[in-house]
């Protein structure tokens, strides 16, 4: 699926866009791109702790009308960083399994890594605004915002606040109380059959399929 294909019709006859395509203004765009994100971490918190590795998937767009979820969830960044500190928990790196040692030595930049970030989030939007999606969103906005922060020139591609929590999506859906609106209470058919890995391409994936799901459903 082309990502950044052209504005709808309909916006063209309301005037949002010109005939190329282009919004008219820098405020006005052809709706919303969904990137899931997927980071993982060894410790709490960026600045004292690092981000080892994240992806991010392209999982669809909405243009206010229609929600177009993609043929499939491949279209994917991925990256493995350097640390930035000396302190980590042994805990979260006996969660994801990476090997910290080797990416002190081999691991992207972390400038590098985010800067390419941008351009391949900003490109696969188009003439969209990026939205990052996960589930829940507190934890991979907090890291990735920070890290485009400190380390990419133009900042973050999601501005300081365009994300989609899909735990909130999923409480006010089925009116339930956010506190029971986790994963394992996702009904069977709005559950991605992909392995939960603690690697950032698989979770990342499976957020994915579950965001688009949960978008679709009307009960």
């Amino acid at each position: 699926m082309d990502t950044t294909a052209s504005c709808t019709s309909a916006q063209y006859r309301e005037g949002l866009v010109g005939s190329s395509g282009s919004p008219r203004s820098s405020h006005l765009s052809c709706g919303d791109a969904y990137f899931s994100a997927d980071v993982e971490t060894d410790g709490p918190i960026p600045g004292p702790y690092s981000m080892l590795s994240f992806a991010v998937v392209y999982a669809g767009s909405f243009d206010g009308r229609s929600f177009v979820r993609p043929k499939d969830f491949n279209e994917v960044f991925y990256a493995e960083i350097r640390p930035i500190s000396d302190m980590f928990e042994e805990e979260a790196l006996a969660v994801n399994r990476i090997d910290r040692n080797h990416l002190v030595d081999k691991g992207e930049d972390p400038a590098h890594a985010m800067n390419r970030a941008y351009r391949w989030i900003t490109e696969k939007a188009g003439s969209r605004e990026p939205v990052l999606v996960a589930y829940p969103v507190s934890f991979d906005w907090t890291w990735l915002y920070w890290y485009f922060i400190a380390f990419c020139r133009h900042g973050s591609p999601f501005n300081y606040s365009r994300c989609y929590d899909i735990k909130t999506a999923m409480a006010v859906k089925t009116r339930t109380a956010i506190s029971q609106s986790g994963r394992s209470k996702l009904p069977f058919n709005l559950r991605s059959f992909r392995k939960h890995t603690h690697h950032a391409v698989d979770d990342a994936k499976e957020q994915a399929e579950i965001f688009a799901n949960v978008f679709e459903w009307s009960r």
